[in-house]
């Protein structure tokens, strides 16, 4: 994007202050191409008299003054809000061409520079706003810059912005021709020109502001009963998102809808209406092909009152949630009330599949034969901080039931109507979806989709009769929206389909599945290691995991077991992991990531009862 691009959109006027000009050549070019709905502020550092002897500053400060802009000198870029000429005005670009502190200053002086301006233009910037900074190829140190220098020896333009709470947005290269009478000058404060030729130009915008996690309570209807819960901490910012509702543009959204379309052309499909509750209750022998209870978020509920009563006060709801269930050892104190492992299977846990509804589907008044009933929903699971690992995440039953006698080529019918949601770019010239037998009692089949290696994006389970129906064979498919989201959408960071950020959904309209365009380039990565001394008896490491997505806000995107040793004769064993810090959608910065990591080594101390090292 160019600074003048899109300055000229009528009936909208582009405010655009330029700060650290030379010989004012860049400007005075911007200002003779710009249209008239542009508002142009040029400013330099040195006193007027040092910056008209420039060459052709004199000339260029004229051409700028005739076409009505506006020229200050002794602006300092680090201090842009102190400035008395700019004083509670706000501007919707900033641009700042090649930045540099003068003679022979090295990256760190560098890398100050950039902090304080990010720093600055916040002040001055409007909220829709954007920073333009073009730099010498390799100095920003993003794989943009063709060769990427080592991230210590670059500018580290990314993190520097981040400081200031801003993400890259877009990276293009700086067209100097474009700009016929600019002459780049003042390189360690000589008549110099700096070396352009493969710059780039950054574009900086706004993000939103990291926000810690708050609790958050539900009240749902189990039986003919009202119950209130709350919902682990790491957990609440993915409840209540309302993704899956009829006329979302969300993108899990759009695919599900696109899936049961196609399947529709073929199969006979019929939507449930019926909301079914988040949790359920283990106490009904669920097999572990269909449930795994080792990921489960046991939950402790108490009783709001019968169905039909009056709703309570948020006050009377917040209260009613029993103190003890906490978010990370919700599990651990259901274990503790009953004394033994069975005794947490017999409560209630927060649905990890939409399986666990099945059951009621096929009780349902009218079920016919040979349709497809399908539900959709969030689900959660308690597992280690990964890359690849969703805590959360959307999923699509589709259940069907069919006399013995026939054995219809579901498969088949899924595998036609996944093959027409998934685009075309992908390498038509190897299979792309694969159905992988996993077992025979009942038989199941994982379903998985190549793209980098083989992903499982669902899985599809056939049932004899008996088992959840007395004279039925049962076809039962879940299938992982968010991730058939991101193969499809090309989304990167499964993080970014729970972003709250606007330029992400607004991306998105009716049935349209377009790759995402992302809006937060390159984001910086922060690795910090904690150790310390465990029971390796009864130690929680699930536990642990669930802690960083809650201290952390969801900003860990990994975690990993480096080192783990036991002196001989003594209980306790060491544990060190390394974490990754590495936003998706927001600006973090170095500081913020040390920040989280106190955080986080005082909350393990005090929740987890470990000895840190």
């Amino acid at each position: 994007m160019d600074v003048d691009s899109d300055a000229a959109a009528p009936q909208k006027l582009c405010r655009v202050l330029l700060v650290g000009e030379g010989n004012f050549s860049f400007s005075a070019s911007v200002c003779e191409t710009a249209g008239s709905c542009t508002e142009i502020t040029a400013t330099c550092f040195q006193p007027e008299e040092a910056a008209r002897q420039q060459g052709e500053a004199e000339r260029n400060i004229q051409r700028l003054l005739e076409r009505g802009a506006e020229v200050y000198f002794q602006v300092d870029c680090t201090q842009l809000k102190e400035c008395v000429a700019l004083s509670g005005r706000q501007f919707d670009r900033v641009v700042f061409n090649f930045p540099h502190c003068g003679r022979k200053a090295g990256v760190k002086k560098n890398r100050t520079l950039l902090t304080k301006f990010f720093l600055s233009c916040a002040g001055v910037l409007s909220e829709d706003g954007e920073v333009h900074i073009a730099l010498c190829n390799g100095q920003g140190g993003t794989p943009a810059d063709q060769p990427m220098r080592e991230w210590h020896n670059s500018w580290q333009v990314v993190a520097m912005a981040a400081e200031a709470g801003f993400i890259l947005s877009e990276i293009c290269p700086f067209d100097c021709a474009k700009y016929h009478s600019y002459r780049s000058t003042g390189y360690r404060s000589q008549d110099k020109t700096f070396h352009v030729e493969g710059a780039l130009n950054h574009i900086f915008t706004r993000s939103l502001p990291f926000t810690s996690v708050q609790a958050v309570a539900v009240q749902e209807t189990l039986g003919k009963h009202r119950v209130c819960f709350q919902i682990p901490e790491e957990l609440s910012e993915y409840i209540n998102r309302g993704f899956l509702d009829r006329h979302s543009h969300h993108p899990v959204n759009l695919i599900n809808e696109r899936l049961l379309k196609e399947l529709s052309s073929l199969v006979p499909v019929q939507r449930i209406e019926r909301e079914f509750p988040l949790l359920f209750h283990s106490s009904k022998g669920l097999p572990d092909w269909l449930c795994d209870l080792s990921n489960i978020y046991w939950i402790r509920p108490s009783e709001v009152g019968l169905t039909g009563s009056e709703e309570a006060s948020p006050q009377e709801l917040n209260s009613s949630v029993q103190p003890e269930t906490q978010p990370v050892t919700s599990g651990e104190a259901v274990a503790n009330s009953t004394g033994t492992e069975e005794g947490v299977k017999k409560g209630y846990g927060l649905r990890s599949s939409l399986m666990v509804h099945a059951h009621d589907v096929l009780q349902q008044k009218g079920f016919r034969v040979e349709t497809f009933y399908t539900m959709s929903g969030p689900v959660f699971r308690k597992i280690p901080v990964s890359r690849d690992n969703l805590p959360a995440f959307h999923e699509t039953l589709l259940i069907c039931g069919f006399d013995p006698e026939r054995r219809p080529d579901y498969i088949r019918v899924l595998q036609r109507s996944l093959e027409k949601v998934i685009p075309a770019r992908f390498d038509s010239s190897e299979r792309l979806l694969t159905f992988q037998k996993l077992s025979d009692a009942p038989v199941l089949h994982g379903i998985s989709v190549k793209q980098k290696g083989d992903r499982q994006v669902g899985r599809i389970a056939v049932i004899p009769p008996g088992r959840f129906h007395p004279g039925l064979h049962v076809c039962a498919v879940t299938l992982n929206l968010d991730l058939l989201a991101m193969l499809v959408f090309g989304v990167q960071d499964w993080r970014m389909l729970w972003s709250s950020d606007p330029r992400f959904l607004d991306q998105f309209g009716q049935m349209e599945l377009r790759p995402l365009q992302s809006f937060s380039l390159h984001p910086p990565l922060y690795q910090h290691d904690v150790s310390f001394w465990v029971d390796p008896l009864s130690f929680d490491e699930l536990g642990f995991h669930s802690l960083v997505r809650q201290v952390t806000a969801g900003a860990v995107i990994d975690v990993r077991l480096v080192d783990s040793f036991q002196y001989p004769h003594m209980p306790q064993a060491s544990r060190c992991y390394r974490l990754s810090y590495q936003a998706c959608d927001r600006a973090l910065s170095s500081r913020k990531a040390q920040e989280l990591q106190l955080r986080l080594r005082e909350q393990i101390q005090q929740r987890l009862q470990v000895t840190l090292r």
